[in-house]
């Protein structure tokens, strides 16, 4: 599961961010910077631009230029491993998006379009499409809607030189845009990427590319009706690689593999690993990057899970890799991966801190509200850490998560366990950027509450996010015989998991257990955490959505459907009430060992729909609490935050990795930081665009 970047409110949401600074974990002591150090802090520019509703930042990678040189050899090659596979989730998203993506940077590259009327809208457009890896917005799912005319163009393309232009055979200029035309101006046309409405069929309304033509909901379902053996205790990820279309009349799965659909870019990512694989660190390294390529080649998925259990067991290696096909936010249905890759490097001091939490989860795990029958008897080998990220791509980038607990498969996590990683440069980013966007002060109800969340904030949301990877995913077990959540829970199943991690986290954020460990001081910081859930569940999240939307996005639903939650079930003893104050609402906790409370008995019920496959349930619960919005609240929450002037959305320009070549061999491997958005996407579609317009 991955945490996305969700501290774009000025205080963190959801997963939350850490503090490398004011949190010490036992052994752990804090480095005071350097003055290079300070040096760099300060001329290093983080944010370079606001478009839209996105700001793009920059993250820088510290320790890099320290690594011996096979570690910097073996970064460059899962660099470009990373970066040769970024045109596969354009495509994933929409099946239109590579055409209209390419033509956009034609129009964008050709000097004379610039000049040219609707230019400036135009421009934006392109920028939004980048960021969004397609036509639809990376987190409300809905289709970007564009402020240029079809007229304005189609005299920009009609300028470019047709060689420039994605044309099919036979096709000129005028037919590229009359293809064109319903797909970027049409808004009923292919309107949602991913549509959970249980009134519709989730399949032929959303415009993810997942699925073919004619294929139907009820298709879906029947065809992977059976599939799995209920008694089966290590059951495949049934569809996670594949295309599921109808060829002459019958259902049929396009793998996405060597020889298969997507062929030209894995077989560039698969070079890339192989290298990679030469310079392994070791030997647990070298054969979880081998079975890596084994399942790019095959495309089975039993390899797929020996690669994950292969790559839980590599816990030694400074560098690390994710790269294939990992979420199924993106499938309606919860069955197919989204592509991406995150690189990195391990923090070795703020490890210290995660590391402590790791090491307790059993006792976390022992002392869980849940019903005995739903706890693990034995959490097995969890690791966490804290690690530097060094290139993001495809579904990761520029839109980032911050936090990453992996393999998905229930029983890897069982029999083998998982990994739990911060990206904690990507946060510090983050956090550099926020500092003064006045989130707080124009939400908050109280000097107290301000002053609770300027001291113990960062803390609290550092733990926060801990704990949801580490405990949270990792945490709780099904019933014999009861099916896999995307079978059992279907579009529920990714909300529900995010609040079951989201409540463990809160639940514990208050146990003087995490002072014992040494990893929080002062329980004031589980009051930061409570104060700032709340607030951000039933308030400042809504900045996101437009007005008469419903919440959509898995994650958002989370959050309020337990905010809504124990604000209702707590109405009796006023453990949070709303405040009306100047015409402005608050929401203020009252009584946080009540609150408390409440996250745990939601957390053993949220715990008990999953365990025993409850869709019925889970159903209610999500669409109850956490699809409706408050039509005067919300309008007042987006007044309040664009008087702000920020956008509520970031993303991250990458760095760039350049080897320095002494004859054919590598004898060094530099690290440049870019600061044109637009130049780095140009640079990627001209290095690596190896897809077809159509796949």
């Amino acid at each position: 599961m991955i945490a996305p970047m969700l501290a774009w409110l000025g205080l963190g949401l959801g997963c939350p961010a850490p503090d490398r600074t004011t949190t010490t974990a036992p052994d752990a002591t804090p480095t005071a910077p350097t003055d290079a150090d300070a040096k760099a802090a300060d001329t290093f520019k983080v944010q370079t631009e606001q478009f839209g509703d996105v700001r793009i930042l920059r993250y820088r990678v510290p320790g890099f230029e320290e690594l011996p040189l096979q570690q910097k050899q073996l970064v460059y090659y899962l660099y470009r491993a990373a970066l040769a596979g970024r045109d596969i989730i354009w495509d994933q998203n929409y099946r239109n998006n590579l055409r209209v993506r390419r033509t956009l940077e034609a129009v964008w590259r050709n000097p004379a379009t610039h000049a040219m009327p609707g230019w400036d809208a135009v421009a934006s457009y392109t920028k939004r499409v980048w960021f969004s890896n397609g036509i639809h917005h990376h987190y409300s799912m809905k289709k970007l809607a564009p402020e240029f005319t079809a007229e304005q163009l189609a005299a920009m393309v009609k300028a470019c030189d047709p060689k420039t232009l994605p044309l099919d055979a036979g096709q000129d200029a005028d037919a590229l845009l009359a293809a064109l035309q319903p797909v970027i101006f049409d808004p009923t046309v292919d309107a949602k990427r991913v549509n959970l409405d249980p009134k519709a069929d989730l399949i032929t309304t959303s415009a993810t590319n997942y699925y073919g033509q004619g294929v139907k909901q009820k298709d879906v379902e029947r065809f992977y009706k059976g599939k799995l053996e209920k008694s089966d205790k290590q059951p495949i990820s049934v569809g996670l690689n594949s295309k599921l279309v109808k060829e002459k009349g019958k259902l049929v799965e396009k793998v996405w593999k060597v020889g298969g659909m997507y062929d030209p870019a894995i077989r560039e990512i698969v070079k890339w690993l192989k290298l990679a694989s030469e310079v392994a660190e070791n030997d647990k390294q070298k054969l979880a990057l081998d079975k890596l390529v084994a399942y790019y080649e095959t495309g089975d998925l039993r390899t797929f899970d020996e690669y994950s259990i292969a790559w839980v067991a590599d816990t030694d290696s400074r560098v690390d890799v994710v790269n294939g096909f990992i979420e199924v936010y993106g499938d309606p249905l919860g069955y197919r991966g989204a592509w991406e890759s995150v690189v990195s490097i391990k923090d070795l001091e703020a490890s210290k801190r995660i590391a402590a939490i790791g090491a307790q989860a059993q006792w976390f795990e022992d002392h869980s509200p849940l019903l005995p029958a739903h706890r693990k008897p034995s959490v097995t080998g969890i690791s966490a850490k804290v690690i530097t990220v060094v290139v993001e791509a495809g579904d990761s980038a520029p839109s980032t998560p911050i936090g990453i607990n992996l393999p998905n498969a229930n029983w890897v996590r069982a029999e083998h366990g998982s990994k739990s990683v911060n990206l904690g440069n990507i946060v510090a980013s983050n956090e550099q950027a926020k500092k003064v966007s006045g989130v707080l002060e124009a939400f908050a109800a109280s000097p107290e509450e301000i002053a609770r969340a300027k001291k113990w904030a960062d803390l609290a949301d550092t733990l926060h996010t801990d704990m949801h990877e580490v405990i949270g995913h990792a945490s709780g077990q099904l019933e014999p015989g009861v099916g896999q959540p995307n079978e059992t829970l279907k579009n529920y199943g990714n909300t529900l998991e995010e609040a079951r991690a989201d409540l463990v986290a809160l639940y514990y954020m208050l146990d003087p257990k995490l002072i014992e460990i040494g990893v929080m001081t002062d329980l004031e910081a589980g009051k930061a955490a409570y104060d700032n859930y709340i607030r951000n569940g039933l308030m400042v999240q809504l900045a996101r959505l437009e007005p008469g939307e419903d919440i959509e996005e898995a994650h958002m639903r989370n959050r309020q459907m337990i905010a809504a939650w124990v604000l209702e079930k707590g109405k009796g003893d006023n453990v949070i009430e709303r405040v009306e104050r100047d015409g402005n609402t608050y929401f203020v906790v009252r009584d946080y060992e009540k609150l408390r409370a409440l996250f745990g008995t939601l957390l053993a019920e949220v715990q008990r729909i999953k365990s025993q496959g409850d869709f019925k349930a889970g159903k209610a619960l999500v669409e109850t609490y956490g699809v409706k919005v408050d039509p005067a609240l919300h309008a007042q929450v987006r007044k309040r935050y664009q008087a702000l002037g920020i956008a509520p959305y970031v993303g991250f320009i990458q760095p760039r990795l350049v080897p320095v070549m002494k004859g054919e061999a590598i004898v060094d491997v530099t690290i440049e930081y870019p600061d044109d958005f637009a130049a780095q996407m140009l640079e990627y579609a001209e290095t690596t665009s190896l897809l077809p317009t159509v796949n």
